[in-house]
C-alpha cells in the first residue's frame, strides 16, 4: 500500500548526508536529480519554448542542469536567475551553463516555467515583489513545473509561507516532503511525479497508495470472511449507511443492532435489538449514537466485550467529553478536524506529527480525516492520502468510511492495514460515483473498486 516513502526536510538532508558518507559527490547528485527532472519536462513539454527560474541554493543548481540539457535536446531554454549561485555545487551547474542569465524580475515570460527557485527547506516566504513575479510567470505559461516543491511553500507543514502560483507538476526528488501531499499546499500542484535520485530514503510514513485485496479462499463462508456488528443509536440512518458499507467491504456477515426497526437496509444484513456481539471480529460504534446516558452505556458495552472496535462521530464526542477512563482503547478512530481537536487537544507539529502522536497518546490508529488525510498508528508507520474526490464534503460520507475501516478491520485483523485500506477504496468508489453523489450511493461502488485490487 506505499505510494513512496515521505520525508521531511530534516530527514531528506540526512539521507542525502548518508549518501555523501559514501563517497556519492554533492555535484554528482545534482546532475542527477537534475538529469531526472529533465526527463520528466521533456516528456510534457518535449520543445515547447522554456523559462527556468534559478535561485541561488542547489534548488538552483538543479535548474541550472535541467536548462543545460533540454538545451541539449534542443529545447529553446531561457534562465533567469535571482541572484547569484551561493553554493559550491549551484556555482559549477551555473558555470557549465553556457548561455546567459537572465533577471527574474524582468525575463519575459515562456509557455513552459519551471521553478527552481527553492526547494526543500524553505523557513520564511519570498519577498512579495519575487511571489508576485513567480505568480504572473506561472499564469503566463501554459505548462509549469515545480522542482521538488513550489518555492514559498513549509516543506514540513504544507503551510504558504508567501504568495504560491497553480502549477501543473511538482516533481519530487528523491521522495515525497509532506508538502506534497498536506494542505494547503498540496491544492497547489495539479500533478505528483516523483524521481528517483538514486539514494536509500527509509521511512515509517508513506503516500497512501493502492492495496492488494485478495479472494476469498474455496472453503470461506460469512464467518470466517469476518462478522462485523455496527451498533446504531438516536439516528439508526447513519449506522444504516456504515453497515451498507461495511457489507460491500469484503466482510461475510453484518449485523446491525438497533432499538427499531430501519427501513430500507438490505435483506442481507441481519438485524437485531440486542447488543449481541458473539462471533464478530470487528464492532463499529458511533454514527448516529447520540450522546445521551444511553448511548454511553452502548459505548462501555462495545469496549468491555473484548473485541476490536471502531468508534467514530457520538463515540468521540464520548470519549472527549468522559474520557476512555477503565475502557479498552479503539483500535481505530476516525476523526475530522473538529473532533481531533475535541479529543487530542492541541497538538503541535503538521498534520501528520498530531496523527502519530494522537496514536501513540490513544493506543489506536487514527484516521485523521480531512482533503489530506492522515493514517497514523501507535508504532510510528503513518500514510498520507491526497486528490480525494472534492464531492466528499457532503454529509454520511464519514460514515461510510467507518463502515468499511470495520468491514475490512473484520476481514484483516490488522487495524492500521484496514485503516489504509478503508481510506483508498473508500477515495476510489467516489471517484467511480462521479461528481453531486450522495453518501447513499458510495456502497454501490465499493465493489467495482475492490475488484480493481483483487
Amino acid at each position: 500500500m506505499s505510494g513512496g516513502p515521505i520525508l521531511t526536510a530534516t530527514q531528506m538532508r540526512a539521507a542525502e548526508q548518508a549518501a555523501f558518507d559514501t563517497a556519492v559527490d554533492d555535484y554528482g547528485l545534482m546532475e542527477t536529480a537534475g538529469a531526472a527532472a529533465a526527463e520528466i519536462i521533456w516528456r510534457a513539454g518535449h520543445r515547447r519554448d522554456t523559462l527556468v527560474l534559478c535561485g541561488p541554493g542547489n534548488n538552483g543548481g538543479d535548474g541550472f542542469v535541467i536548462a543545460r540539457l533540454l538545451r541539449e535536446r534542443g529545447v529553446a531554454v531561457r534562465v533567469a536567475a535571482l541572484g547569484e549561485s551561493r553554493t559550491v555545487s549551484s556555482q559549477r551547474a551555473r558555470a557549465a551553463w553556457a548561455g546567459p542569465v537572465e533577471d527574474m524580475m524582468t525575463a519575459a515570460p515562456a509557455p513552459q516555467l519551471v521553478d527552481a527557485l527553492f526547494g526543500t527547506g524553505l523557513t520564511r516566504g519570498l519577498d512579495e515583489a519575487v511571489a508576485a513575479r513567480l505568480c504572473d510567470l506561472a499564469g503566463a505559461a501554459t505548462i509549469s513545473h515545480a522542482v521538488d516543491l513550489p518555492s514559498g511553500v513549509d516543506t514540513d507543514s504544507g503551510a504558504l509561507l508567501s504568495a504560491v502560483p497553480l502549477f501543473g507538476t511538482s516533481i519530487a526528488l528523491g521522495a515525497w516532503k509532506p508538502a506534497h501531499l498536506l494542505q494547503p499546499a498540496a491544492s497547489h500542484v495539479g500533478r505528483l511525479v516523483l524521481a528517483d535520485i538514486g539514494i536509500a530514503v527509509p521511512s515509517a510514513v508513506h503516500r497512501l497508495g493502492p492495496p492488494e485485496l485478495s479472494v476469498p479462499g474455496s472453503d470461506a463462508h460469512k464467518y470466517t470472511r469476518g462478522l462485523v456488528a455496527v451498533v446504531a443509536g438516536d439516528m439508526p440512518g447513519a449506522a444504516c449507511l456504515s453497515a451498507q458499507a461495511a457489507a460491500r467491504s469484503g466482510a461475510g456477515y453484518v449485523r446491525l443492532i438497533a432499538d427499531a426497526a430501519v427501513p430500507g437496509v438490505s435483506h442481507a444484513i441481519v438485524r437485531s435489538g440486542a447488543l449481541d456481539f458473539d462471533r464478530a471480529r470487528a464492532v463499529l460504534v458511533g454514527p448516529g449514537l447520540g450522546r445521551d446516558p444511553a448511548a454511553w452505556e452502548r459505548l462501555a458495552a462495545v469496549a468491555s466485550a473484548d473485541v476490536p472496535y471502531v468508534a467514530d462521530a457520538d463515540a468521540l464526542w464520548l470519549f472527549a467529553e468522559m474520557g476512555f477512563g477503565g475502557l479498552s482503547r479503539p483500535a481505530i478512530v476516525t476523526p475530522h478536524e473538529g473532533e481531533f481537536q475535541r479529543l487530542f487537544g492541541d497538538v503541535s507539529g503538521s498534520k501528520i506529527a498530531q496523527a502519530l502522536a494522537a496514536a501513540r497518546s490513544s493506543c489506536a490508529v487514527v484516521v485523521y480525516k480531512g482533503a489530506d488525510t492522515v493514517i497514523a498508528a501507535p508504532d510510528g508507520r503513518a500514510a498520507v492520502a491526497c486528490g480525494a474526490s472534492p464531492w466528499l464534503s457532503t454529509a454520511g460520507t464519514g460514515d461510510v468510511l467507518a463502515g468499511l475501516a470495520a468491514g475490512r478491520l473484520a476481514v484483516t485483523g490488522d487495524p492500521f492495514r484496514a485503516a489504509c485500506e478503508a481510506v483508498w477504496l473508500h477515495g476510489e468508489a467516489a471517484r467511480r460515483a462521479g461528481p453531486a453523489f450522495v453518501a447513499d450511493d458510495l456502497p454501490g461502488a465499493l465493489p467495482a473498486a475492490i475488484a480493481a485490487r483483487l
